[in-house]
């Protein structure tokens, strides 16, 4: 027969067959809040025992959060359910742990809102669930979540953290859909990708161009954000207006500063480094003219460009260095300035940056008879008829990057097999401040171009992490990398400063020509131009030149006719035909073959 007993709280215990013994305190502080303003709505279970005490089977933490309550005469005594004997008692303890289920999240989102509604304040709501009031508020942040992606959630078809990402969009279809695709598989998609989904054409506004803008610009030209409640993201979601804000306040800045600083020209670039403009642009680079110190701004100079090494500037000195070192880097003269112009851009922070002063190649020969730029740099062009520099086919920028990563790789193909050159180019690296051969900061020498076909250097070169240690314990990988050997060393050193060699982009390429030469690179020996890495993504003029230039006949032949007027597929064909060593052909038209190679490589 069950009976219940109102049995004074000192007598009361934690019994041993209690399955929950150490429950979380914030679970207690929170379920004593609870009985304080609610009252003990359901009643403990124990077992009498020897002595007459009680030990709690089902309630500990009830029983916990009343130890708190004492100074409240209302929980002096308390009522308990008791079990006949210790086998009813155990039954008990494991149903009450077994059978306790939590509010599935949609049923807590749906109870929390009701209430809500209802006016109880979010504090209360936490005192009637025995859940902090945190709680409480991220549960109503998904109150507003579509119907659709409730029901998903509560028929388990995705989970609470997936569901919580929708609140990032309004629109009910785009909703439906990515609901289709990831419903049922709770866990696949991350917070991210379903971010990516949702958000489809919308940026953050950590990209450059929102932090160029400006979030408040952008709203107030009528574009709408997005923000995600727990991560705190915001997403611009109009891109277009977004772009026009961007280009508008762009081409605003190039004026003003083409009319502030008196360059002839100033343009705009969508890059986000200086990389390459002038490449595209045809353009020769400009350098500021060298600025000089008295022997008194000197020696100033030196001294406080070593204490702010050491000890520090105070804020005039720091603003004095600066001052002394923009002397030092010198500034454009009027005369480069009339010649010539810079580009602006903006860098992966969003940054406004201006290129070095660029000459374009219409103001080539005017800056070469004011002395701004050497005459033999425009005399190959100058030579060259006007039609043909205006009309001559002309390769990407992507295809030239390619390029020159194949010739990297072709120079570190050639050092592999010459290891004493290496060490001897390495010597003079470290002993010299022009020059440098090696990126020994151990930034990656990119020497693979966006397809490997027809591409085929020392395999290590592009599997960089090969043979590379992951050890953790340095002083005992090190040891053991010594007792390897003399000549493992010298492989491995071989191996890595070829990894990281690349003359092409320090001393201004004075290095790589004498490099070439004594190591006899040769690009042809690692790649073989094909439709793919080359041909159609040449022009088809670049190839009609090119066809005449390996069969060795003039432009207006027959045959260069008829080859100019094939559809590209074919012409990419025939043009790698050539390249193929069973392919028949005369002497002289395979010498030619064999030793092509495209003028952007180098």
């Amino acid at each position: 027969m069950m009976v219940v007993e109102q049995v004074s709280f000192a007598d009361l215990y934690i019994h041993p067959l209690n399955p929950r013994l150490d429950p979380p305190q914030a679970e207690i502080d929170a379920l004593a809040a609870n009985i304080r303003e609610l009252g003990l709505i359901q009643n403990l279970a124990g077992l009498r025992c020897d002595g007459g005490k009680v030990g709690v089977i089902a309630g500990g933490r009830r029983l916990r959060a009343l130890a708190q309550l004492q100074d409240d005469a209302r929980f002096a005594t308390v009522p308990v359910k008791l079990a006949d004997d210790e086998a009813t008692a155990a039954v008990w303890a494991a149903a009450e742990n077994s059978l306790r289920s939590a509010l599935h999240p949609a049923d807590e989102i749906h109870e929390y809102a009701m209430l809500r509604e209802k006016g109880v304040g979010e504090a209360a709501i936490a005192i009637a669930f025995g859940v902090t009031k945190a709680h409480v508020k991220r549960r109503l942040r998904l109150a507003g979540l579509p119907e659709p992606v409730l029901a998903a959630l509560r028929a388990d078809r995705i989970g609470l953290t997936e569901a919580a990402v929708f609140v990032l969009c309004d629109d009910p279809a785009r909703i439906e859909e990515v609901l289709t695709q990831i419903g049922g598989h709770p866990g696949r998609y991350s917070e991210d990708s379903i971010k990516r989904l949702l958000k489809a054409g919308a940026v953050r506004d950590t990209d450059r161009r929102a932090r160029f803008v400006g979030v408040p610009a952008y709203r107030e030209a009528g574009g709408r954000i997005s923000t995600d409640l727990f991560g705190g993201e915001v997403y611009l979601d109009d891109v277009d207006i977004l772009d026009a804000c961007f280009a508008a306040r762009f081409a605003e800045l190039a004026e003003e500063t083409r009319a502030r600083d008196g360059w002839k020209w100033v343009q705009t670039s969508t890059e986000s480094s200086a990389w390459g403009i002038s490449d595209q642009l045809d353009a020769i680079t400009l350098y500021p003219a060298e600025g000089a110190l008295t022997e008194e701004e000197t020696a100033w100079h030196a001294e406080l460009a070593l204490r702010a090494e050491g000890d520090g500037l105070d804020l005039a000195e720091a603003e004095e260095l600066d001052r002394l070192t923009a002397i030092l880097d010198g500034d454009y003269t009027p005369e480069q300035k009339r010649q010539a112009g810079v580009v602006l851009y903006l860098d992966y922070g969003g940054e406004l940056r201006a290129t070095h002063a660029m000459v374009l190649p219409g103001d080539q020969p005017a800056a070469a008879e004011a002395g701004i730029i050497k005459r033999a740099l425009v005399a190959e062009a100058d030579a060259a008829p006007e039609a043909a520099q205006d009309d001559a086919p002309r390769l990407s920028e992507a295809l030239k990057q390619d390029l020159r990563a194949v010739r990297r790789g072709a120079r570190q193909h050639a050092a592999l097999q010459q290891p004493d050159l290496l060490v001897d180019l390495l010597a003079f690296h470290l002993q010299s401040n022009v020059g440098r051969a090696f990126s020994l900061h151990r930034y990656a020498v990119n020497v693979t171009p966006t397809t490997e076909t027809g591409y085929a250097p020392d395999p290590r070169l592009l599997d960089t992490e090969a043979g590379r240690s992951n050890a953790t314990d340095l002083a005992k990988a090190f040891r053991a990398f010594r007792k390897r050997g003399a000549e493992h060393v010298r492989e491995v050193l071989t191996l890595e400063l070829a990894r990281l060699f690349d003359p092409s982009d320090y001393g201004n390429d004075m290095l790589a020509p004498v490099f070439d030469k004594l190591a006899k690179v040769e690009p042809r020996a690692v790649w073989t131009p094909t439709t793919e890495n080359f041909f159609k993504r040449a022009p088809g003029g670049y190839l009609d030149a090119l066809w005449c230039e390996l069969r060795g006949i003039e432009a207006d032949c027959t045959e260069a006719r008829t080859f100019a007027k094939a559809k590209k597929g074919e012409k990419c064909a025939r043009l790698e035909t050539l390249f193929q060593p069973e392919t028949e052909m005369p002497a002289d038209q395979r010498a030619r073959v064999a030793g092509w190679l495209p003028p952007e490589m180098f």
